[in-house]
């Protein structure tokens, strides 16, 4: 990666989310831009790298704009990290920018991520009788953290007054049959916070454009 220019470093996971214990991973995200000119080669240059460290990815700028667009929420999360380990002025451009990435997608794609994961718990308790209560914890922490981004125009990623309640469901101190049901609650407040907010319909792919072109001409 010594010829690509790492533009934004922060700590996601656990750490981030105010749910950490003492042997939790440093979970790494980051974003890079790759100079211009090796896009005119045949082979094209990454969109994602692994490491250099260990729990460490990174996306490049365009990749991780195309999934910001989507309202991904891993990447929405990485953008709004309380954590960040390292920053350029490239960087900087990318947060002053990054509130044209949300849209009320955020309903859609953090809904049916968080239902996907449902489902695979479901299968599981039925094939194995087990539930994998860390998966049931992000699982209701994401329909929470979509709630949050739709009610306050922001990704809120410590999950604050939250906590002792998604610490009980990783640790197994709630019944799956409680759990279910705090996220059946929670995709219905998911659905009226759609209803309400201010958000856009689209995210605003100009703003973000403008600054894709601004970053690959000053990378040529």
């Amino acid at each position: 990666m010594s010829e690509f220019e790492r533009i934004y470093t922060c700590v996601v996971g656990s750490r981030a989310y105010g749910l950490a214990g003492p042997a939790s991973d440093v979970d790494l995200r980051g974003v890079f831009v790759v100079p211009t000119r090796l896009f005119w080669e045949l082979d094209k240059p990454p969109t994602h790298l692994d490491g250099p460290r260990e729990e460490e990815f990174s996306w490049e700028v365009e990749r991780l704009c195309e999934l910001a667009l989507q309202a991904n929420p891993t990447v929405l999360e990485c953008l709004w990290s309380p954590l960040v380990e390292h920053i350029t002025a490239t960087g900087e451009e990318l947060l002053a920018v990054r509130t044209a990435f949300l849209s009320r997608r955020v309903a859609q794609s953090y809904g049916n991520y968080a239902r996907d994961q449902l489902k695979k718990l479901d299968n599981t308790l039925g094939r194995t009788g087990q539930i994998k209560w860390k998966q049931a914890m992000h699982m209701v922490r994401l329909l929470m953290a979509g709630v949050g981004v739709l009610s306050t125009h922001e990704v809120l990623v410590d999950v604050g007054e939250h906590r002792e309640t998604l610490l009980a469901i990783k640790h197994g101190e709630r019944s799956w049959e409680d759990v279910s049901a705090l996220a059946a609650t929670w995709e219905q407040r998911l659905a009226e916070a759609e209803s309400t907010t201010r958000l856009p319909e689209e995210p605003d792919r100009p703003t973000i454009n403008d600054f894709l072109i601004r970053t690959r001409r000053d990378h040529l």
